[in-house]
């Protein structure tokens, strides 16, 4: 058990045993006052948040900003087609796969302070270096290296909310990390809309300032980071301040204890993730109906995002005009993703925000296929606003939704790198919706769009029912139990089972002893 040093013992486990909660003795009490609490977690919201945020902005600046470039006859100066440069976009996505979980597990073992600072690190220098490129060749390496260095850092983020937060903030703190992405998008737009005015400064095109600037920003933003983002509760210092106290112990200890209170086997965390951990995860068929949500959701959205200042373009505006166009729905969707948010955290609706995003995402494609036969700029950039505003806020409550399920941190590590994954494989089929053969009016990416998000929809109203019928049995053995009039019965089952209860707030206390008929042995009332 690791201990901070002075009066207050945090009682956090790095062991490897099962039920570990009861294995440190830990005492299910609050010795803490709850202004202190509320202090203490007001700190760590302002340190916390705002800097995973501003790491999920500069990734998406470095990722999204090729959609702008290509407003600035960007293709046409390199020298590839439209399906080539889909074919980049594939590659952005495949690098993401392919190093999804080794990133996801070197962060575990070494901590997200180190591992995320150093990440900004990379991918700011390969967005730097975009500026450079020449040909289809170039093109081909540098979307593939950036997506190598971006793999883990959305789930890594992800991963450290799990540890800091309890399971009934989670939601709301990933709809706010996710704004990051958001507002990534957004501003991405407008600053390439004052960026692209530079063409011909130095001689250089202005989507080569555009990769220059934004990938100097990241660099720079790593550096906020390796000062600031602490690893753990087992290691609250930031990469490049080893010695500096972010928190006081006592604030250390109220904020670790409130999420042992919460959920006992975050106290369980082992130094690195093995085989039975893979075999937990991958074998939870509701993990793999996640991470089939996020790929209905997100191919379409990936696909859309990179041709929505191109789509905008082709209605008749002006190319620097389009890019500034192309962000009015993004930053529409900040207020409203933010509703949705609120309404699965306060009333904790999951599975029914998700359904709701995904069936106005889907009502997003319906109106696009609608209004391509239909010669009128303004309905057509009321699509492209409609599918920005809805297009993608079900991701994050998705993801928050699949975090529930989790038992441990290990599990939680694996699924936010399964669902990431399913997010880049989406992109992988994303980016080839939209090829020249279908342009201008894209009446077959559209119509594909609308059925595969109607197949989103259905997948999630399928886990909701998964998750009330898991409900009700729960509630009916509980019921049984209390009519025998005993203290408590195993009623969560194993894990797996237990895994859709979480959502619905039923799994918060700590294992307890109870008896059962005829049987004075000691035994756990949920699985660990």
């Amino acid at each position: 058990m690791a201990q901070f040093e002075g009066k207050y013992d945090v009682p956090y486990s790095s062991g490897s045993g099962s039920g570990a909660a009861s294995e440190i003795g830990f005492n299910a009490e609050r010795d803490w006052q709850p202004e202190e609490e509320a202090k203490a977690k007001r700190k760590l919201d302002l340190l916390i948040m705002p800097l995973l945020t501003l790491g999920f902005f500069c990734l998406q600046l470095d990722r999204g900003n090729i959609a702008n470039a290509i407003t600035n006859d960007f293709m046409e100066d390199i020298g590839v087609t439209q399906n080539q440069f889909n074919v980049g976009q594939q590659m952005l996505s495949l690098g993401i796969v392919l190093f999804e979980i080794p990133s996801n597990m070197v962060l575990y073992r070494v901590g997200p302070g180190k591992w995320l600072t150093l990440q900004l690190f990379l991918f700011g220098t390969v967005s730097t270096f975009q500026a450079f490129q020449n040909s289809y060749g170039s093109f081909i390496a540098t979307r593939f290296l950036l997506g190598i260095t971006e793999s883990g850092f959305i789930p890594g983020g992800l991963w450290t909310l799990s540890t800091w937060y309890t399971r009934r903030e989670t939601a709301k703190r990933v709809m706010i990390f996710y704004f990051g992405n958001q507002f990534g998008q957004a501003s991405a737009k407008l600053l390439a809309y004052g960026i692209l005015h530079m063409d011909g400064a130095g001689g250089k095109p202005g989507w080569f300032w555009l990769f220059v600037l934004m990938g100097v920003f990241t660099i720079l933003c790593g550096v906020v980071l390796g000062f600031f983002l602490p690893d753990s509760f087992k290691n609250p210092h930031p990469t490049f301040a080893p010695k500096w106290d972010l928190f006081t112990e006592r604030e250390l200890y109220i904020l670790n204890r409130r999420i042992l209170l919460d959920d006992p086997a975050k106290g369980q965390k082992k130094k690195r993730i093995g085989l039975p951990a893979f075999k937990k995860a991958f074998s939870n068929w509701r993990m793999w109906v996640h991470l089939l949500i996020t790929m209905c959701n997100n191919g379409p959205q990936r696909g859309f995002d990179t041709y929505a200042p191109s789509l905008v373009k082709e209605f008749g505006f002006g190319s620097l005009t389009s890019n500034a166009l192309a962000s009015v729905g993004l930053f529409i969707q900040i207020p409203v993703s933010f509703a949705f948010s609120y309404i699965s955290d306060h009333f904790n609706k999951r599975g029914e925000t998700v359904i709701a995003g995904l069936s106005m995402a889907t009502l997003a494609y319906v109106l696009n296929r609608i209004f391509t036969e239909i010669p009128n700029r303004g309905l057509r950039y009321f699509g492209v606003i409609w599918t920005q505003t809805f297009g993608t806020f079900s991701h994050p409550l998705n993801i928050t939704w699949m975090s529930l399920t989790c038992t441990d941190s290990e599990e939680r590590a694996l699924a936010m790198a399964m669902v990431i994954m399913g997010a880049n494989s989406a992109g992988i089929y994303g980016a080839q919706l939209y090829r020249e053969d279908d342009e201008p009016r894209y009446r077959r990416a559209f119509t594909i769009c609308i059925a595969v998000l109607s197949l989103g929809v259905t997948l999630a109203a399928i886990r909701k029912i998964d998750e009330i019928i898991t409900r009700r049995r729960n509630e009916a053995v509980a019921a049984d139990a209390d009519s025998t009039g005993y203290e408590q019965v195993e009623v969560l089952g194993t894990a797996k089972e237990r895994g859709a209860s979480f959502s619905d707030g039923v799994a918060g206390a700590l294992p307890q002893p109870g008896r059962v008929s005829g049987d004075v042995k000691p035994v756990v009332a949920a699985e660990t």
